[in-house]
């Protein structure tokens, strides 16, 4: 029961958050140029800095322990080209492709997932460190798929042109970019003055919430009604079955405690609401996305209970 509520602690207030967005739609107080406007000032400037902040804050060089970097690096990307495979070969409607796979293999790693981490142990340093191996390989994989599986317009370039695009798009990806030079500074042990860590830190904080509200105002309910199929698919393989192969391999390989927390969550946390940002800004299923993205916030709290119940009983975790 204790860790039913710890969960539903977790994941309710998110959930709820999305809810209020919705509400405030339906009320008038919010439309459709808030969401375009918020989805772009979070994809372009609040996530990055709070992914910034959250790898730049902690001594990769002190605690890297590379076999475990390795171990989420290969499982997030078997999760994403065995999703994209299986997607190609099942699914008849292309225009849901791209959204389908970036919401069934990404996890909200950052936003959700240190949080659940924080909640376990305390200050955490394997959760940065699952971040760096798997959070840019999450960003470059959904460039590729949203880049090639996106609404084709009329006169579109051959897969030459998607491939120099997907590359483009990588190397412009602003969340990529955050990574990246939070790397930079983690690894020369930059400090910054108060002042410039201060401002990081109040935009950073601004990210998830504002994601949320966007989220809940742009969720159409009856078109995510006509989409519950995929919807539901999707959030069984996000929540169910890429812990199911991963987490045995992972104790297989003696990974315990806090690495087994942010494997669990890098492998089963709910899906990421910068899904429906990058979905919507490159022309690709939002609809689904953001039913997704409910669909596996309301449902995480049952799951991953039963995850970390089922973790703890087997001794995986303390």
């Amino acid at each position: 029961m204790e860790n039913f509520i710890f969960s539903i602690n977790v994941t309710f207030p998110i959930f709820l958050v999305m809810v209020l967005g919705y509400f405030l739609k339906q009320i008038g107080m919010l439309d459709e140029h808030f969401v375009t406007v918020a989805n772009k000032f979070n994809f372009k400037v609040t996530l990055p800095f709070m992914l910034f902040r959250d790898i730049s804050s902690v001594d990769i060089k002190g605690c890297f322990d590379l076999k475990y970097v390795l171990f989420c690096a290969i499982a997030s990307s078997v999760c994403f080209w065995v999703t994209w495979g299986l997607t190609r070969l099942f699914m008849k409607d292309k225009s849901m492709r791209g959204a389908f796979v970036q919401a069934s293999f990404r996890s909200s790693a950052a936003v959700m997932g240190l949080a659940f981490i924080d909640n376990i142990y305390g200050s955490s340093v394997m959760g940065p460190l699952m971040i760096i191996g798997a959070v840019p390989l999450y960003n470059i994989y959904s460039v590729i798929v949203l880049t090639f599986e996106a609404e084709e317009e009329e006169g579109a370039a051959r897969d030459t042109g998607k491939i120099r695009q997907a590359f483009i798009n990588i190397l412009k990806n602003p969340i990529i970019i955050s990574i990246a030079l939070g790397l930079v500074v983690s690894l020369l042990g930059i400090d910054f003055p108060v002042i410039i860590d201060k401002t990081v830190e109040n935009v950073a904080k601004m990210a998830t919430p504002l994601a949320l509200v966007a989220l809940g105002a742009g969720f159409e309910g009856r078109k995510a009604l006509a989409k519950i199929k995929p919807t539901l698919v999707a959030a069984f393989i996000k929540l169910i079955a890429q812990a199911a192969i991963f987490l045995p391999i992972a104790a297989a390989l003696g990974f315990k405690g806090e690495k087994m927390i942010a494997i669990l969550i890098m492998l089963a946390a709910p899906t990421t609401p910068s899904c429906y940002i990058m979905a919507k800004n490159m022309k690709n299923d939002g609809v689904l996305t953001a039913s997704i993205v409910v669909a596996t916030t309301f449902l995480a709290a049952f799951t991953l209970t039963g995850w970390i119940y089922l973790l703890k009983v087997i001794g995986w975790i303390g």
